[in-house]
């Protein structure tokens, strides 16, 4: 019994010094969790402990950023918009623009804060603005939260501060990031300043995100660190066409977290890319019977237009059509009429769905009559 509880210690040891698999591919991640995620398709491509609940520090402020982007781009909120900073957003400690009370800055300067500096004081000024006072803009988002189907995530508040509770996890923080950037590409005017300035000059910032001088191709995103959450990252990077998420957790350095990210990256970078499914596809138009049109033009969805696989089998794609013959009307816009298959070597790599560009309503009785006439009787002026 001794031996066998020795053997199973020694074996558990030995698992822990492992590098950590997932996704069957094994990389050197020194950080607590991580996770990487394609932008377009969503697929990942790489995790370790990717649903423990962790703090998350500042990379918390990706949702105070989503919040504030899409009040804009609703039009409920403005670039030019002035905010009044609060006493309380005043008095946030940590990273900081310095805000004093009542100093009034718009809504682009205050992206620049979070977005640059992570200024603690900026994501409550703007989660102020937005809902009045900072526990209702925290039930926001905790509300988007839920609809994004994070389901490890617990805010307690919209900078990251350290609070009781307030938690996330690697794999929640790539679907947040996704829908940020994959939504709101404005974002990238902020995340990707290196240095600027506020105040009309009186005041600088530098990046807190050192991969967006050092890492070619980096568009952001957010960093965080503190005491109990160690050092956070979730960084953006675009190459040859495909945008990729990296996202560490609870790194014992800031350079670690960096190192992490970038391994991250570069395994992305260097075995995946993105195909265009219908390339050099023929999609003809499929008669339609009874229908006002004579025919519907087949086209792949915008959500499925593009397909992750892996670079040593992007050369030798082929592509299959498969089409219905023909069709009664009605025929409803989106209706699936076929799809598109990628082999590579003879393995499916994706089926693509092939739907109606257009609604085909079905001829009246009245249209059908009109068109019969048509044909025996010639019309005046036609």
């Amino acid at each position: 019994m001794k031996r066998w509880i020795a053997a199973a210690c020694a074996a558990l040891m030995l698992t822990a010094l492992l590098p950590a698999r997932a996704y069957g591919v094994e990389l050197p991640i020194r950080s607590e969790a991580a996770l990487l995620m394609e932008k377009e398709t969503g697929r990942v491509l790489y995790a370790k402990n990717e649903h423990e609940k962790l703090e998350p520090a500042s990379v918390t402020k990706i949702m105070t950023l989503l919040l504030t982007m899409e009040a804009i781009d609703s039009g409920a909120l403005a670039y030019d918009d002035m905010v009044t900073a609060s006493d309380y957003a005043s008095s946030m400690g940590g990273s900081q623009i310095f805000l004093a009370p009542g100093e009034q800055m718009t809504v682009e300067d205050l992206l620049k804060g979070v977005c640059v500096a992570s200024g603690n004081d900026a994501s409550v000024a703007l989660a102020e603005h937005l809902a009045g006072v900072t526990e209702l803009f925290v039930d926001r988002m905790n509300n988007r939260a839920r609809e994004l189907g994070m389901n490890d995530t617990h805010f307690v508040n919209c900078n990251g501060l350290p609070a009781e509770g307030h938690l996330t996890s690697a794999w929640d923080i790539a679907l947040m990031s996704r829908e940020l950037i994959l939504r709101h590409p404005d974002i990238r005017r902020y995340t990707t300043i290196w240095m600027d300035t506020l105040r009309d000059g009186a005041s600088e910032l530098s990046n807190t995100n050192k991969l967006i001088r050092f890492y070619e191709g980096a568009t952001g995103l957010k960093t965080g660190s503190t005491s109990s959450a160690g050092y956070c990252i979730s960084a953006t990077a675009e190459r040859d066409g495909m945008e990729l998420i990296a996202v560490t957790l609870k790194a014992d350095t800031s350079q670690d977290r960096f190192e992490d990210a970038k391994t991250l990256l570069n395994y992305g970078f260097s075995t995946y890319t993105l195909l265009d499914a219908p390339e050099g596809a023929e999609l003809p138009p499929i008669p339609v019977e009874l229908g006002v049109s004579a025919a519907v033009q087949p086209e792949v969805p915008e959500a499925e237009r593009r397909v992750l696989t892996e670079r040593s089998r992007a050369a030798d794609v082929e592509r299959t059509v498969t089409l219905a013959e023909s069709l009664e009307a009605p025929v409803e816009k989106g209706a699936r009429l076929g799809e598109i298959t990628l082999t590579s070597g003879g393995e499916v790599l994706a089926s693509v769905p092939l739907v109606a560009a257009a609604e085909v309503p079905r001829l009246t009785w009245g249209q059908i009559f009109l068109s019969l006439l048509r044909l025996v009787l010639p019309i005046k002026g036609e």
